[in-house]
């Protein structure tokens, strides 16, 4: 038990962070999440988180709050919300954080950057995370499948408290790695990432878009893009569940493309979760994805660094015709991603 730890605060208590907080709660931690769905607070407060899925199933007591209820500052903040929420969300939490405390982006994308920019970057922590949960009613999540998690400093120095993130987070994954290239990660993440937005343009499973013979090209561009932009921005990104950056380096022969993305879809093959968290938001939630804050960043950071990104900026197109209903997800939306 753990009751001799400050509490940690999880503001977002969806998939990610509902997965996290139910782990952390019941290896002995003081938990308190935070969550703007009412209905979602008040079944976790009634009857606990119910963890449903294939890695295991268990239901744990946590004490759980809306924004509006939350008292107190606290010197661990683990953001779990959407990307395109980060900035109110660290806003609604800023009151909460101690002089002395800091945040940790359990989340998509390059959220560090918005939080840095609002809480300062000595208060700010990276952290990757890359296994599978999906939200599926209140009080419950599915969780699919475990992979990678890392976190570290975003000055890549290894610090008290990042070693203290990693502890925690351990809890939850026992392989989490502390790194001291973060950025690596995310980056790592941000060109799989434009791969799975790719894979929801169409209904099938991530792994049958990903074994695609026909779109073999279009998983290729795309990755070929962001590791561009990466390696412009001197960041050294990071490989992960069969995803291999240096396979889509400029100069890297297809056969390398070829062997990782059959990897990542081998990988996806193994997964209670078939379907990437972009598909559910738009197929089932019909709601706005993350692909603004996600993957439209990739081409505003390629143009400051001079790197065209044609493809990146289509599928960020084909993304907002599905959300706005001018397109529907099929294989015939994904076609149109075949032009360079």
């Amino acid at each position: 038990m753990h009751s001799f730890t400050p509490p940690v605060v999880i503001w977002g208590a969806g998939a990610i962070g509902g997965t996290l907080g139910a782990y952390l709660a019941r290896a002995g931690e003081d938990v308190r999440l935070v969550d703007i769905v009412a209905p979602h607070v008040e079944a976790m407060n009634r009857d606990g988180l119910a963890i449903d899925g294939p890695v295991e199933t268990f239901r744990q007591p946590v004490r759980a709050m809306t924004p509006d209820q939350v008292t107190g500052r606290y010197r661990r903040i683990v953001l779990a919300v959407k990307a395109h929420h980060t900035r109110d969300a660290v806003r609604a939490l800023k009151p909460h954080l101690a002089d002395d405390g800091s945040v940790l982006s359990a989340q998509n994308g390059l959220n560090e950057l918005v939080i840095a920019e609002e809480v300062g970057a000595e208060r700010t922590v990276g952290c990757f995370v890359n296994f599978g949960a999906d939200w599926l009613e209140p009080g419950r999540i599915l969780f699919g499948n475990r992979a990678a998690v890392a976190v570290g400093e975003t000055d890549g120095r290894t610090t008290e408290r990042a070693k203290d993130y990693h502890r925690l987070l351990s809890l939850f994954e026992p392989q989490a790695v502390l790194t001291d290239n973060i950025w690596g990660y995310l980056w790592g993440k941000l060109g799989y990432g434009a791969l799975l937005f790719a894979t929801a343009l169409t209904n099938e499973s991530m792994s049958d878009n990903l074994a695609s013979e026909r779109h073999f090209p279009v998983f290729r561009r795309l990755g070929r893009e962001v590791m561009a932009v990466a390696k412009a921005r001197g960041v050294t990104p990071l490989g992960f569940n069969g995803f291999e950056p240096e396979a889509f380096m400029p100069g890297a022969d297809e056969a390398a493309a070829r062997r990782s993305v059959a990897a990542m879809a081998e990988f996806n093959r193994h997964t209670a979760k078939t379907h990437s968290g972009i598909w559910r938001d738009l197929a089932v939630r019909k709601r706005k994805t993350e692909v603004d804050a996600q993957i439209a960043i990739i081409a505003e950071l390629g143009a400051e660094a001079g790197i065209a990104t044609p493809a990146i900026t289509k599928l960020v197109g084909l993304i907002h015709d599905i959300e706005d209903g001018r397109r529907e997800q099929s294989w015939s939306t994904l076609d149109l991603m075949l032009d360079p």
